[in-house]
């Protein structure tokens, strides 16, 4: 296989940029990886590590250097490094503004100044809020909390570069990414790393609400392909949804589990549904979603022992973890 062009991954020692890495290598990319491994896990590259076409970093996005080596002969980045989660974003809103806002500066002003081709960014559906479903891309922008905020405004920092500077930025919103490898931090986050070692350890789901509410879950590699594929195409300057298009309620998900449930407090600022329209990506990147939601659980189950040294979460420790999110959001929300 000939060597193709390389590529630059920030956060790509982390759950979406892991697999966006083993994909890039599989299609005969080179490949530097950004990580400062405070969420990722060099555990997460170990079978690229002694790769010639893979360089590792350990750096902050917030205080490399811009003329940094892993800059060096880079034709694409794909900007995945940063803060994420609901709660913590609440709680330390500057420390989400400096890593997706000023880092995510610092990234795109790198790939001016190092001549980088193309720049494919990690945005979040968040930013659509309580958005009317399907979702489109040109829907109103409405961040109910700090990390959608700070999401949205990095997503703005770079269509601004690419405007004053003419640097090709194309933007990713992704819906909900699931899969292997998902993160085992302390961070109360995302539902199937909650779930994942509530089944290690036999304990009950912990649900929020009835479970009707529905997610539209895609799973991590067809994630990876769409940054490649944003990376690699002939558009310039656009914004596509993520998503897997068709959206399943928690209780299905539970379902395919085979697991008893605690519920949870219903919680301020959720929307009741997540939907992509993933139109636009089918059309202009000819990317589809491959992997179903039972087709991907099998996946995680398979590779359950990922998460034995994750947090397990109960109803006490998520009380404790959210309450924050309750005092600062459910004011506003107390009518919905």
């Amino acid at each position: 296989m000939p060597i193709k062009d390389r590529f630059l991954v920030t956060g790509g020692a982390g759950f979406i940029g892991s697999h966006v890495v083993d994909l890039l290598i599989e299609k005969g990319f080179k490949v530097n990886v950004i990580d400062n491994l405070v969420v990722g896990s060099e555990k997460n590259l170990k079978k690229h590590l002694s790769n010639s076409r893979l360089k590792f970093f350990k750096e902050d996005i917030t205080n490399i250097d811009l003329n940094h080596e892993s800059f060096y002969n880079v034709k694409y980045i794909i900007h995945l490094a940063g803060l994420g989660d609901i709660v913590p974003s609440i709680e330390s809103p500057s420390d989400y503004f400096k890593v997706n806002c000023y880092g995510t500066s610092r990234i795109i002003e790198a790939a001016r100044l190092n001549k980088v081709s193309r720049f494919v960014y990690a945005a979040s559906s968040s930013c659509y809020g309580k958005a009317n479903v399907p979702t489109k891309e040109t829907d109103q922008i409405s961040p109910e909390y700090p990390y959608a905020f700070t999401k949205y405004l990095g997503e703005q920092t770079v269509f601004h570069w690419a405007k004053v500077y003419g640097i090709q930025v194309n933007s990713i919103r992704i819906f909900n990414a699931y899969g292997t490898r998902s993160r085992t931090a302390g961070t109360y986050g995302a539902v199937f790393g909650v779930f994942m070692k509530q089944l290690i350890e036999g304990s009950p789901l912990t649900v929020v609400g009835d479970g009707s509410q529905s997610r539209d879950f895609v799973y991590v590699t067809d994630v990876a392909n769409a940054f490649i594929l944003a990376s690699i195409s002939e558009f310039d300057g656009e914004v596509f949804n993520i998503g897997g298009g068709n959206p399943r309620s928690i209780n299905e998900i539970v379902s395919i589990l085979n697991k008893n449930v605690l519920s949870l407090p219903q919680r301020p600022g959720e929307p009741k549904i997540t939907w992509a329209d993933i139109t636009k990506a089918n059309k202009m990147l000819g990317w589809y979603p491959v992997i179903g939601l039972e087709e991907g659980i099998s996946k995680m189950l398979a590779e359950i022992e990922y998460w034995n040294d994750a947090p397990l979460w109960s109803r006490e420790k998520i009380s404790v973890a959210t309450k924050n999110w309750f005092k600062y959001l459910g004011d506003s929300y107390e009518n919905d």
